[in-house]
């Protein structure tokens, strides 16, 4: 295990409730619930992805110049929550710390656009990371394997080399498409398993070995695989 690569919403920090707030804000302008099967599709999705999903429950016309106003509104909204401080998912911090003094690079690889992504750093702190990719700097957001290679790339690391630690499906297989192994450590959905995934209840019941041995696992399973 050469490097951690994090997700941010729902993994580091609980901060997909906040966009919670924003959706469903959305939806109560437009007279309408959010509906709890519509978000759990939303979770962990690319701005451009999420809206798609929206806008067609909402019934309204896929216009891109809209979308994009209704995209800048909902991360301005989202912004001004986090810069009230965004709360850290159980054993998260600890695990930074740890990895930190075991001298692991580690990257943050998240969704999110890089305007919001540097008001969580203020929260969450820049230090840790080597490298830090966001959603509107690859070509597609997760769920394709675009901002885990970069940050492989950046780190100029093959992403077999990697353990990427996600909370969503769509997470999940970004990191997996692009190989790397893949903790998941799901907050509001269930993920589904997978040759390359192993699963945990919380950050705060592992170590760094507990991370080594998962990469290690998860590695041999592949190399069987592929034999």
């Amino acid at each position: 295990m050469r490097a951690v690569l994090w997700d941010m919403d729902g993994t580091l920090v609980d901060s997909e409730k906040l966009w919670d707030i924003a959706i469903q804000d959305l939806y109560r302008k437009h007279g309408r619930e959010l509906t709890a099967e519509v978000r759990t599709s939303t979770i962990g999705g690319s701005s451009e992805n999420v809206l798609a999903i929206v806008y067609a429950d909402l019934g309204l016309p896929p216009d891109p110049e809209d979308m994009a106003r209704t995209a800048d509104w909902m991360h301005d909204y989202v912004g001004e929550l986090f810069a009230e401080g965004l709360p850290w998912c159980a054993g998260a911090r600890e695990m930074l710390d740890a990895l930190t003094v075991a001298d692991v690079t580690m990257a943050l690889v998240t969704n999110t656009r890089r305007v919001l992504t540097e008001k969580a750093l203020d929260s969450i702190g820049r230090d840790y990371f080597a490298v830090t990719v966001c959603g509107d700097e690859v070509p597609s957001g997760k769920p394709a394997p675009d901002p885990y290679l970069r940050a492989a790339t950046l780190l100029g690391l093959e992403p077999g080399a990697c353990l990427a630690v996600e909370d969503s499906v769509t997470g999940a297989a970004a990191a997996e498409a692009a190989g790397c192994a893949v903790l998941v450590v799901p907050n509001e959905v269930a993920v589904p398993g997978g040759p390359r995934r192993r699963h945990a209840a919380s950050l705060a019941d592992l170590d760094v070995h507990a991370l080594r041995d998962i990469h290690t696992e998860l590695g041999v399973v592949s190399d069987e695989r592929s034999a």
